[in-house]
């Protein structure tokens, strides 16, 4: 399989951006790879662990000059500064892109400050764990997951393909939708789930130390799910909830409005509105297994048949 991209350059190397450069030097997708990061403990973190074919720079402006593609992987609280330092660096024709969950924020903070000839494609994987750093990345973390594009209204459309090839050689599935959409979508799927997860773990939390209870030594799996959630990064969460505010408060004023209901059935004794309200939660929970299950199926089959050399990282 030939490369994407020759020169590759990913800013930021936490669980997001160290997997990608794992499965860029897996799956050969750029000819060159350079990497950065803020801190220099993390940057000489990824020089031991070598990631295959990456150069580890000091500086984002070092990392950029000459790329073809840039990948952002940093908090989306840093976009504007990020764009500010590299912007005037960029070559002509170069593709800047993201792994951000809030897609308004990158064209908000990043394109008042890129040169025209530079091409702004946002994107969003939807991979991830609960844990962090550059030796928390994962050469497989992509495979049969969805990474959301979302070119601007006009954008070039060599860079958004670039981008879509980009990700579909990491083994992805890719959708494409607008950015409002995107935000829309992710604020019901993503954001109030993490919301609420982090709600909930303070709850718990609180009652330990009010009633002495075992909250936490006799947690059963739904609430270990819950705390899963609630261990991501607290830097990267407080940035996506405050820049997806308005998407974000819409859906949890419904989320109030619904968990009122529910609490009054509770109270009044309503077991036939409880039943009602479950029992389309489950079929709701159905439809979506169905739907995860041939979505992966068909990423893989695509992606077999596009790439039918191409192993997992660390594959025989």
């Amino acid at each position: 399989m030939a490369p994407v991209v020759n020169r590759l350059a990913v800013i930021g190397q936490g669980l997001i951006g160290s997997s990608i450069t794992r499965a860029v030097s897996a799956n050969k997708v750029a000819r060159e790879v350079v990497v950065t990061d803020a801190s220099a403990k993390v940057r000489k973190t990824v020089a031991e662990l070598g990631l295959g074919i990456a150069k580890v720079v000091e500086t984002s402006v070092e990392a950029v000059r000459g790329a073809d593609l840039v990948i952002a992987c940093v908090p989306v609280g840093q976009y504007g500064a990020l764009a500010q330092e590299i912007g005037p660096h960029l070559k002509a024709g170069a593709v800047l892109s993201d792994v951000g969950s809030v897609k308004g924020a990158v064209v908000r903070d990043m394109l008042p400050h890129l040169p025209k000839s530079v091409h702004l494609v946002p994107a969003h994987p939807l991979a991830g764990t609960e844990h962090s750093g550059p030796e928390a990345g994962l050469a497989d973390l992509f495979e049969n997951r969805w990474c959301i594009v979302t070119p601007l209204e006009g954008a070039d459309e060599d860079a958004a393909e670039t981008v879509r090839q980009f990700w579909k050689a990491l083994g992805a599935e890719v959708e494409t939708m607008p950015v409002k959409h995107h935000d829309e979508a992710l604020a019901i799927t993503s954001h109030l789930p993490h919301l609420i997860a982090f709600a909930i773990f303070h709850t718990g939390l609180k009652h330990e130390e009010v009633s002495q209870s075992e909250v936490m030594k006799y947690s059963a799996g739904g609430f270990r799910d819950f705390t899963r959630i609630a261990s991501s990064n607290p830097t990267m969460w407080r940035d996506i909830f405050l820049n997806n505010k308005e998407a974000v408060l819409g859906v949890l004023q419904q989320f109030n409005a619904d968990l009122s209901a529910l609490a009054k059935a509770i109270e009044e004794n309503d077991g036939e509105m409880l039943i009602d309200a479950l029992s389309k939660s489950r079929l709701t929970r159905r439809k979506v297994i169905e739907k995860e299950h041939i979505s992966v199926t068909s990423a893989k089959r695509e992606h077999e048949d596009a790439f039918p050399i191409v192993r997992p990282y660390g594959d025989d």
